[in-house]
C-alpha cells in the first residue's frame, strides 16, 4: 500500500520494451497478486518520488481473513475492480486511436484542474510507455496540441491548458 508519494507499476517485456498500468498514489494497494498467488511477479514497481509504503505478507493476510472474514469480501471487490481496469486498458490498447488513447492517459495521470494539479513530470518516452506508442507518435501529437494550446510541454514535464479539449478528444462527454 502506498502511505506517501507514488509508484508506477508496468509491464517489460524481455526485448527491454516497457508499457506503463497505472500510477499508484496514496491509499492505492498494488501487488495483491502474490498474495494468493506467490508465482513469478506479473508487472514491475518502480517509485517515482520519495515513498512511505506498508507490505502485507501472505501469512498476515491469512490470519486477519481468519479474525474478520468480511476482509475476504473487500479484497474480491478489490480484484474485480483491477480486472476491470486491466480489460478496460486492452480496450483502449486495440480499439481506440493513438490521439484519444493519449488524451486518456494524461486525463487520467493529471486529475487536478488548478495549479500545479494540471502538470506531469513525465518524459515523453514515458508518456509514451503508458499509450503503448512510440516517443515519437507521442511527441507528433504533443506537438500538434502544444500548437493548439491543449497544453504546454516543456523537457520532461508538461501542464494541461485546455482539459475541455482532451475530454473531447479522449472521447469523453464534456
Amino acid at each position: 500500500m502506498v502511505l506517501d508519494g507514488s509508484v508506477e507499476i508496468s509491464l517489460i517485456w524481455h526485448d527491454g520494451r516497457r508499457l506503463g498500468l497505472d500510477v499508484m498514489r496514496s491509499g492505492h494497494i498494488f501487488g495483491e497478486i502474490a498474495l494468493f498467488d506467490p508465482g513469478v511477479r506479473t508487472a514491475s514497481a518502480k517509485t517515482l518520488e520519495p515513498c512511505r509504503l506498508a507490505q502485507l505478507s501472505h501469512d498476515d493476510l491469512l490470519n486477519a481473513i481468519s479474525t474478520k472474514p468480511e476482509l475476504a469480501v473487500e479484497i474480491l471487490k478489490l480484484m474485480g475492480q483491477r480486472m476491470r481496469w486491466m480489460n478496460q486498458q486492452l480496450h483502449e490498447y486495440v480499439f481506440m486511436p493513438l490521439p484519444a488513447r493519449l488524451a486518456r492517459k494524461l486525463l487520467y495521470l493529471i486529475p487536478g484542474d488548478t495549479g500545479t494539479e494540471r502538470k506531469l513530470a513525465l518524459s515523453q518516452t514515458e508518456l509514451a510507455d503508458f499509450a503503448g506508442a512510440t516517443r515519437e507518435a507521442v511527441s507528433k501529437i504533443l506537438s500538434a496540441w502544444n500548437k493548439s494550446g491543449i497544453l504546454k510541454t516543456s523537457r520532461g514535464s508538461m501542464e494541461v491548458l485546455d482539459r475541455s479539449a482532451l475530454f473531447r478528444i479522449a472521447g469523453y462527454e464534456d
